[in-house]
């Protein structure tokens, strides 16, 4: 059945910059209405204006990462939307440290934002898609998730996690007309590498190599929302790179291992 975004409610976290950006703006160009999460209010309304038809979006500003503000932006997403046809969980923070030096408040601080904050969400948004028997989830995991490598420990974990998690979530909700998706970006130019939490809980503050050669941003959001409308529920997002090392891991782990020993990944 043909996608008719015009239709769609869909609400998108982390939608004030990089990944989530790029989102809202595909998907609002395809018809959909926009609700736009992230903490920053000035730069979601400056979404919102390059959303087309910008009128008809919403902002709802929260910290994902606080129990009772997530509570409360879905009621206000509720209230203000009527209803919530799809929530792609977006939002959340990378890693750019050794796991000897790395301390267990770090490590906790990246298991609540990139899993736990986005399993809360889900929750509170699923009742309302199980009554009104459709709906769709996406989580945004990462190719970290599927294949670790040095310096992201706790954060590969995390979206390990979160993508153990959709996998259990399909299974339990097909039959109640709710699908679940699951996006792998590798590197994509953004901002993450610049906002990684370091061993000490502080900002890397600066650009990885690898980060900058990535995939753009709206070439992402391009290639996903595809993926979306053709029902597709593993989503590889990622360059020439990252593919090759999915395929090696798929033919021989130990092989690809020693390669990533080899490799500058930072």
């Amino acid at each position: 059945m043909k996608t008719k975004f015009k239709d769609l409610t869909i609400w998108i976290t982390g939608a004030s910059s990089g990944l989530g950006e790029a989102l809202s703006v595909e998907l609002a160009k395809r018809g959909a209405r926009i609700i736009l999460s992230g903490r920053n209010s000035e730069k979601l309304e400056a979404v919102k204006k390059r959303c087309k038809k910008s009128h008809k979006h919403i902002v709802v500003p929260f910290d994902i990462s606080d129990a009772d503000q997530a509570k409360k932006a879905y009621q206000a997403a509720k209230a203000q939307a009527g209803k919530i046809d799809w929530l792609i969980n977006n939002a959340g923070i990378s890693q750019r440290s050794l796991i000897i030096e790395t301390t267990e408040e770090v490590e906790r601080q990246l298991m609540e934002i990139d899993y736990f904050a986005q399993t809360r969400l889900t929750r509170l948004v699923l009742p309302d898609m199980i009554a009104q028997g459709r709906g769709k989830v996406v989580m945004v995991s990462s190719i970290a998730g599927l294949l670790g490598t040095q310096y992201r420990g706790a954060y590969g974990a995390a979206k390990a996690a979160i993508h153990m998690w959709a996998n259990s979530l399909r299974a339990e909700l097909h039959d109640q007309g709710i699908e679940v998706a699951t996006v792998f970006p590798g590197f994509i130019q953004t901002n993450v590498s610049i906002n990684a939490l370091t061993w000490d809980g502080t900002a890397q503050g600066t650009m990885d190599d690898a980060t900058n050669k990535g995939l753009t941003a709206t070439a992402f959001a391009k290639h996903v929302t595809k993926a979306l409308i053709k029902g597709e529920e593993y989503v590889i997002a990622a360059g020439k790179k990252e593919k090759l090392a999915m395929m090696v891991n798929r033919l021989s782990p130990p092989k690809l291992y020693k390669l990533i020993r080899k490799s500058k990944v930072k």
